[in-house]
C-alpha cells in the first residue's frame, strides 16, 4: 500500500506530489498522457503563489526562468486608465511572474524526481473503490493501486471526481469565446508590465513571456482553430497599441469559459484539487494559481493525516479551499463582465476607470486582489 495516489501530473498534481515526497511520504503520480505538456497555456504565477511554492523549494527556479512584470496596466489604446504597481506589496515577490506552463511543469517535475518521485505514464485511472481506511484505484491495464488517500488532479473533466461521487457542482458555461496566441513582434511592447486593453472593438491582454515573445488573449465572436500572423496582427491593430508588427505566431489555441465549483472537495479517501474542483474565466490569471495554492495546502493536510491520523486539516482544506474558489470565481466573473460589456457601454466604462485610476486606494486594492498577497 502506498500513502497517496495523485491522478494527474499537471502543475497541481506535481505540486501535491512534491509536497508529500518532501515530507517523506510514499506517493504515486499517474497521468494518462505519454508525456507532459509542451505548450505554454497558463502563464501567470502571482506573488502569493510564489510564497507558498517557496515551501517546496521551487520558487527561486521559477523566478530564474520567468519574466517578473512589476506592473499591470489597464489601457485604452495609447492611454492608461489604471496603473497597478506591485512594488509596494509586503512580499518577497512584488511582481507578476510570467512563465509558460510547460516550464512550470518542468521545474515541478525536476523537483519531484530530485525527491525520488517518478510519474507513471501513460497510465489512466478507470475505477476507484473506497474502504474505511484506504482506496483502490483501478488502471486501464487492469492493475490496481492501493493507497490511504487519492487526490483527483485530473482536470476539468475529472474521472476520479465523478467516480467518487463528487461530480455534482454549481456552475455554467459562459457564451464567450477566447482566442489565445504566443507571438513575436517588432516594436511597441514592453516586458516590464502586463497590459489589458479595453478597446471599443473588444478586450485584449498582452503579456511578456521569457523567450522574448508575448501572450495575446482576446474575447472574440468566433475564435479560429489556428491563429496566423494576419489574425494576430488584426487583433493588435484594432485593440492594442500602435506601431506593433507581428512577425511570428509560435502557438495558438481557443477556449470557452466554464465556471464551476464542486459542491464538495472531499468524500472519504478522495480529495479534489485544481481544475477538478474549480474552473473559471482566465480574467486576472487566477486559475492555475488557485490550483497551486490548493496543492500546497492539501499536501500539508495529507501529511498531517498520514503522520497522525488527524483528518481535521483535510476537512479544513475542503471547506476553506472551496470558499476561496468561490471568491476567486466571483472575482474572475466580475472582471470578465466588465471587460466584455456591450459595445455602446465601453466608452463610459473606460471614462469611469480613468477616474478610479486616480485614487491610490483603488490601485493598491487591485494589486492586492490580483496578487492574492495577505496584507493583514
Amino acid at each position: 500500500m502506498t500513502d497517496v495516489v495523485v491522478v494527474g501530473a499537471g502543475p497541481v498534481g506535481l505540486t501535491v506530489g512534491v509536497a508529500l515526497a518532501a515530507a517523506g511520504h510514499e506517493v504515486v503520480v499517474i497521468d494518462k498522457l505519454a508525456e507532459g505538456a509542451n505548450t505554454s497555456r497558463a502563464a501567470v504565477v502571482h506573488a502569493r503563489t510564489l510564497e507558498v511554492l517557496d515551501r517546496i523549494g521551487v520558487s527561486d527556479r521559477l523566478v530564474e526562468l520567468g519574466v517578473p512584470a512589476a506592473r499591470f496596466s489597464i489601457r485604452d489604446g495609447q492611454h492608461e486608465l489604471i496603473g497597478v504597481p506591485f512594488g509596494g506589496l509586503p512580499t518577497k515577490y512584488p511582481y507578476t511572474l510570467m512563465i509558460p506552463q510547460d516550464l512550470t511543469e518542468r521545474v515541478l517535475l525536476e523537483r519531484f524526481e530530485e525527491l525520488g518521485g517518478k510519474v507513471r505514464r501513460p497510465c489512466e485511472a478507470t475505477g476507484i473503490t473506497q474502504y474505511d481506511d484506504h482506496a483502490v484505484v483501478t488502471l486501464d491495464t487492469g492493475e490496481t493501486i492501493t493507497a490511504r488517500y487519492v487526490v483527483a488532479a485530473d482536470g476539468m473533466h475529472s474521472r476520479i471526481r465523478d467516480l467518487a461521487g463528487l461530480g455534482d457542482d454549481t456552475g455554467d458555461t459562459l457564451a464567450l469565446n477566447f482566442s489565445l496566441a504566443d507571438v513575436r513582434v517588432n516594436g511597441g511592447l514592453t516586458s516590464e508590465e502586463v497590459r489589458l486593453y479595453l478597446a471599443t472593438r473588444g478586450v485584449l491582454v498582452v503579456a511578456p513571456l521569457p523567450n522574448g515573445s508575448f501572450r495575446l488573449v482576446a474575447e472574440v465572436e468566433e475564435a479560429p482553430e489556428n491563429v496566423d500572423v494576419t489574425y494576430a496582427q488584426r487583433l493588435l491593430d484594432l485593440r492594442g497599441p500602435r506601431g506593433v508588427s507581428v512577425t511570428e505566431v509560435i502557438w495558438g489555441s481557443r477556449f470557452r469559459i466554464h465556471e464551476r465549483v464542486a459542491a464538495s472537495y472531499r468524500k472519504g479517501r478522495v480529495v479534489l484539487a485544481g481544475d477538478s474542483a474549480h474552473t473559471h474565466s482566465p480574467a486576472g490569471g487566477q486559475g492555475m494559481n488557485l490550483g497551486l495554492r490548493d496543492a500546497i495546502t492539501l499536501g500539508e493536510a495529507l501529511s498531517t493525516a498520514l503522520a497522525t491520523a488527524d483528518e481535521q486539516p483535510l476537512d479544513q482544506y475542503a471547506v476553506q479551499a472551496r470558499a476561496e474558489a468561490l471568491d476567486v470565481v466571483s472575482l474572475a466573473h466580475r472582471l470578465t463582465r466588465i471587460a466584455t460589456l456591450p459595445t455602446t457601454l465601453r466608452p463610459a466604462r473606460n471614462l469611469l476607470l480613468r477616474l478610479l485610476g486616480r485614487i491610490p486606494a483603488v490601485r493598491r486594492g487591485l494589486a492586492v486582489r490580483l496578487s492574492a498577497v495577505r496584507t493583514g
